[in-house]
């Protein structure tokens, strides 16, 4: 695409890359890449994380509370994430920097297309492309929430649970933005 614009791509990469992004020309493409945990830190930054202005409302049915119900998992995902912050407290475990395992990536992309896909239902007028966003991440965070242990059990908090706190918040500021936006007032307990 540089070349098209009639920019140099050298430039180009030069000019992005930093501590968090490095860049590259490839056949005259910009090929960025980025560390994977920056994008969770950055949601934490911004409590606006995703939103987007228009997106039709979506009634989520409650029942049955089972995790088939996208209702009921994204609400309960959210809630997750919720109790995560509030007990990482207790457990003076405070965010950090991310490096994701292997787990915990599925999440990281999920969350960088939350988005995208809230902009698409906003222009498209269906407010189901973002539900269909939310219940993947909302999958991905239960996985996450049942083998990646945000708190400490028997060992001293570390920097692997640091890292995992911060994970849940990007998690919870992404699902409560989610469930705003299709009308939802979002839950802390369920």
């Amino acid at each position: 695409m540089a070349f098209k614009m009639g920019l140099d791509a050298g430039a180009i990469a030069e000019a992005v890359s930093h501590d968090e992004i490095s860049a590259e020309v490839d056949q005259g493409f910009v090929i960025l890449r980025v560390r994977a945990g920056a994008l969770a830190e950055a949601i934490t930054e911004d409590p606006d994380y995703g939103v987007a202005a228009g997106v039709p409302p979506v009634e989520l049915i409650d029942r049955p509370r089972v995790f088939e119900n996208p209702g009921f998992s994204v609400r309960f995902a959210y809630a997750r994430a919720m109790a995560v912050q509030r007990r990482a407290k207790d457990f003076g475990v405070r965010p950090g920097r991310v490096e994701p395992a292997e787990d915990e990536l599925p999440l990281i992309q999920a969350l960088g297309e939350l988005p995208g896909w809230a902009r698409s239902a906003a222009r498209k007028g269906d407010g189901r492309l973002l539900v269909q966003s939310l219940v993947e991440v909302a999958d991905a965070y239960h996985t996450v929430y049942e083998r990646c242990p945000a708190l400490p059990v028997e060992e001293k908090p570390s920097a692997v649970h640091a890292s995992r706190v911060t994970i849940a918040a990007a998690a919870g500021i992404a699902l409560r933005n989610g469930l705003t936006m299709i009308g939802e007032t979002p839950r802390e307990r369920i």
